[in-house]
């Protein structure tokens, strides 16, 4: 029998044969150089949307949207309240904020929430838990998780709601980590459908949603 503090693994169903509608990608620790890597290396007809959610000091999440901005083919933007959800083009979840998802696929827009009071100790505002476990509930298996270097272990609960609901999951592999923290408590939770090197990401991100269906 498994030991008291084993996390459950995650009941996998087939995958749907879904199209992806939204992308969200977890990251803290080393993640602003590592969606310098992914974002713009993905190409112009991307056909998703994407949320980018990183750990970052409250002021510093418009610049990287910026940064990001300006060298990718994709539009980068920092989330408002009642973004509409688009193919694509990339937002980036302010720090600060809780980001959560309205509407239905087709219609979807983002809800900023500032919370009460401070962030409870070891976590996060925005956390990549609660954008992909939102992602989860609107999109079922028409989201992408994907979860980049960092510490701790936000995303890997938000990122097995996901592939539960049969939506296909990307984990960066250790070698490439700065911090193999939040890809390996996904991992070791059975969340994670591919493991791949940090300059593999973005190739997988197409090819896994190229493998997806049209429905």
């Amino acid at each position: 029998p498994a030991a008291p503090f084993a996390p459950p693994l995650v009941v996998v169903p087939k995958r749907a044969a879904a199209r992806v509608d939204l992308v969200v990608v977890g990251s803290s620790t080393g993640g602003p150089a590592a969606l310098q890597v992914i974002i713009p290396a993905l190409p112009q007809d991307f056909p998703a949307a994407l949320v980018l959610v990183q750990h970052i000091p409250r002021g510093f999440s418009a610049s990287l949207a910026e940064h990001l901005n300006r060298r990718s083919r994709l539009p980068v933007k920092h989330a408002v309240e009642g973004d509409p959800v688009i193919p694509g083009r990339v937002l980036v979840a302010p720090a600060g904020f809780e980001l959560t998802f309205r509407g239905q696929p087709g219609h979807v827009t983002v809800h900023l929430d500032a919370g009460r009071g401070p962030v409870p100790p070891g976590g996060f505002r925005p956390s990549v838990d609660g954008v992909m476990l939102s992602a989860a509930e609107i999109f079922g298996a028409r989201a992408m998780g994907v979860l980049l270097t960092g510490m701790g272990r936000d995303g890997a609960r938000g990122m097995a709601a996901i592939r539960e609901k049969g939506g296909p999951t990307i984990a960066q592999d250790e070698a490439s980590c700065v911090v193999f923290g939040m890809p390996k408590a996904a991992i070791e939770l059975g969340a994670a459908e591919r493991v791949v090197p940090l300059d593999r990401v973005a190739g997988e991100m197409v090819r896994m949603i190229q493998q997806t269906g049209i429905s």
